[in-house]
């Protein structure tokens, strides 16, 4: 086995944003997908990003970054299905930390803190913030087979929900685990 992987996942349509949202620069002057990136690669340089097989751009970007990239050649499967290309791409990783591409605020050290908890032996983790569950969130190699078989838009909500007594919750003072991108008001939310 090798060390925790992280994965990104980034072959959403983005439609509800109205235009390429990963691509779109944030006030710091990077964009969204590029900064989640960042922040997971940082905690974990062993981490690969699924795309949609014509973003070119964010392929670039993305290998630029040293990620490896995986094309999802059928997105409208949802979450699920790219996560199941990611788990599939690193089989062999003792876990996975699983981050979104449109959640570019969350602390490196917030990642780190959920694949130690891997590392330590939990089933799964997630961070907790102010009482509510956030991302990323960590598998242990257990849930290789689970994760594989996943094909619709709910990601791996309901194996969370069906063994929430393997879920280690994770406190953490991180806000950004709750903040995500989906539309052009949520652009500024910690200012």
């Amino acid at each position: 086995m090798t060390a925790i992987q992280g994965i990104l996942l980034a072959a959403g349509s983005g439609r509800r944003f109205g235009c390429h949202k990963l691509l779109h620069t944030l006030a710091s002057g990077e964009s969204i997908g590029i900064a989640a990136a960042r922040n997971l690669i940082t905690a974990l340089p062993n981490t690969l990003a699924i795309i949609r097989p014509d973003d070119h751009q964010l392929a670039e970007r993305f290998d630029a970054m040293g990620l490896k990239v995986v094309e999802n050649g059928q997105p409208e499967q949802g979450m699920g299905r790219s996560l199941a290309l990611g788990i599939g791409s690193s089989a062999a990783a003792a876990g996975w930390v699983v981050a979104l591409a449109d959640m570019p605020w969350i602390a490196p050290r917030t990642i780190l803190s959920v694949a130690h908890e891997l590392t330590r032996g939990a089933s799964s983790v997630a961070p907790v913030f102010q009482g509510r569950r956030g991302h990323p969130v960590g598998f242990g190699q257990k849930w290789r087979g689970p994760l594989q078989a996943l094909r619709d838009d709910h990601g791996a909500r309901h194996l969370l929900a069906t063994h929430p007594h393997e879920l280690v919750l994770l406190p953490t003072d991180d806000p950004g685990i709750l903040l995500d991108i989906d539309h052009h008001s949520d652009l500024n939310p910690l200012s």
